[in-house]
């Protein structure tokens, strides 16, 4: 069952959820956040986001993260909306991660939204509007809070092939930083679209510095 009540939304979304937490101490996606798992509150955002379908990507501890993807998306009724892909070469970084999600993605697709597994607090409000700027002509959309661009982006269907060729860890950033004017920039709601889990100590929910990591 689709969001929307079956109707076709024309988007997707990835979720990186390959990386091994080695700065964590491992396990960062498994780790205990709020009443659930780290990955889950990614899940509940991506699932919130007007898609049709979840493609979430594993790496590091591929089985345990699949284990837990699916029993989530099975718990919310969605899991036929969940397709799960592994990328063998996961050690190079984000960008193979990114290359194995953009080859799953269906060609139909208007666009797709790139979650990081390790981003607990996106706020859903700003998932439609993003949804809207691409629909309206805008090539990407990402959100900003306090003047920062924060996740999860927005690729149209335009710039979907060029995530086919990335490499090392730089995710898309190259992607997003040479469109200029034609980003669409969507006001959050609340600094959830910069917060990440790095270490232990973030489980508490403070705002940790994101830069660098943009998809």
């Amino acid at each position: 069952m689709a969001t929307g009540a079956g109707a076709s939304q024309g988007l997707e979304a990835i979720v990186l959820a390959a990386g091994s937490g080695s700065r964590f101490g491992g396990g960062k996606l498994l780790a205990t956040w709020e009443d659930g798992l780290l990955i889950d509150a990614v899940l509940a955002a991506a699932f919130a986001a007007p898609v049709d379908r979840v493609i979430v990507v594993t790496g590091a501890d591929a089985e345990r993260v699949a284990r837990a993807v699916r029993d989530f998306a099975e718990r919310i009724g969605r899991s036929s909306d969940l397709k799960l892909v592994h990328a063998a070469d996961h050690a190079e970084g984000m960008g193979a991660s990114l290359r194995t999600a953009a080859a799953a993605v269906s060609p139909q697709a208007e666009g797709v939204f790139v979650f990081l597994g390790d981003m607990p607090r996106i706020p859903h409000a700003v998932l439609g509007p993003l949804a809207q700027a691409v629909r309206d002509g805008a090539v990407a959309a990402a959100p900003m809070f306090a003047g920062k661009r924060g996740h999860p982006a927005l690729i149209g269907r335009a710039l979907i092939p060029g995530l086919l060729t990335l490499r090392g860890d730089a995710g898309a950033r190259g992607v997003l930083g040479a469109l200029g004017p034609r980003l669409a920039l969507i006001e959050a709601p609340d600094d959830g679209v910069l917060f990440d889990v790095d270490a232990p100590d973030d489980l508490r929910g403070d705002l940790t510095q994101a830069e660098g990591r943009i998809p």
